[in-house]
C-alpha cells in the first residue's frame, strides 16, 4: 500500500504555525492529551455484555487528530504518569496502580495503544481521516493493534490453555464497533468544520 504522507492533521490547521508560540501549543496539546487519555478511561457506558470504556476511543481518535510524533509523545507521557503511580489506567485503582496494574493483564493492550496511535496518525497524514470510509477502515487497523499484543500478552501471562478469546476479545467486539462508528464520524465531520471555519 503506497500511502502519500503529506496531509496535514487535524492539530495542525490550529494556530500557530510557527515559532515559540507553536511549541507553546504543542506542549499545551501533549497535556490535554494526556488529561483526555486518563478522563476517557474512566468513562464506563453500561452495555451488553461488558460496560464499555472509553479509553479505545480515545486512542484512536487522538492518534487521528494528533498525528504519529505529537499522538506517540503524549501516549508516552501518558504511560509515564501511568508507570509513576497515578491513577489513569481503566482498571487501575488505590490497591492496584503503577507497574503493578501496567504488568498485569492490561499490558499487552497499553502496547497495543502506542502502536494503534502510529498507525493512525500516519494514515491520518495520508488524509484517511477526511472520508468516513477510510476513518473506519483505520478504525478497523488501529483495533486489531491493540487486541493482537493484548490477547498475546494474555496468553503468555496465564497461558494458551486459558479461554483467551472469551476474556480478551469476544465480550468487547459490540462496544467497540458502536466506538468505532463514532469514531469514524467525528474526524471527517471535524474537518468540514474546519473547512467552514477557513472558508
Amino acid at each position: 500500500m503506497n500511502l502519500s504522507l503529506d496531509n496535514k492533521v487535524l492539530s495542525e490547521v490550529i494556530a500557530p504555525q510557527e515559532g515559540t508560540l507553536l511549541l507553546a501549543k504543542k506542549a499545551a496539546l501533549v497535556v490535554a492529551g494526556i488529561a483526555f487519555l486518563a478522563i476517557a478511561a474512566k468513562i464506563k457506558v453500561p452495555m451488553w455484555p461488558v460496560p464499555i470504556t472509553m479509553g479505545t476511543f480515545a486512542v484512536l481518535t487522538m492518534g487521528a487528530a494528533y498525528g504519529a510524533r505529537l499522538g506517540l509523545m503524549t501516549i508516552l507521557g501518558y504511560m509515564i504518569i501511568g508507570a509513576l503511580g497515578f491513577d489513569v489506567f481503566a482498571g487501575s485503582s488505590a490497591e492496584k496502580f503503577g507497574m503493578t496494574y501496567m504488568m498485569g493483564g492490561t499490558g499487552g493492550y497499553l502496547v497495543g495503544y502506542v502502536l494503534a496511535i502510529l498507525m493512525l496518525g500516519t494514515l491520518a497524514r495520508a488524509g484517511w481521516d477526511r472520508s468516513v470510509p477510510k476513518m473506519a477502515g483505520a478504525m478497523l487497523l488501529g483495533n486489531a493493534l491493540i487486541y493482537i499484543p493484548g490477547l498475546i500478552w494474555l496468553g503468555m501471562l496465564y497461558g494458551w490453555d486459558k479461554p483467551i478469546l472469551q476474556w480478551g476479545l469476544i465480550p468487547f467486539l459490540i462496544g467497540d464497533i458502536l466506538k468505532l462508528v463514532l469514531a469514524a464520524a467525528i474526524l471527517p465531520m471535524a474537518w468540514k468544520l474546519v473547512g467552514r471555519a477557513r472558508g
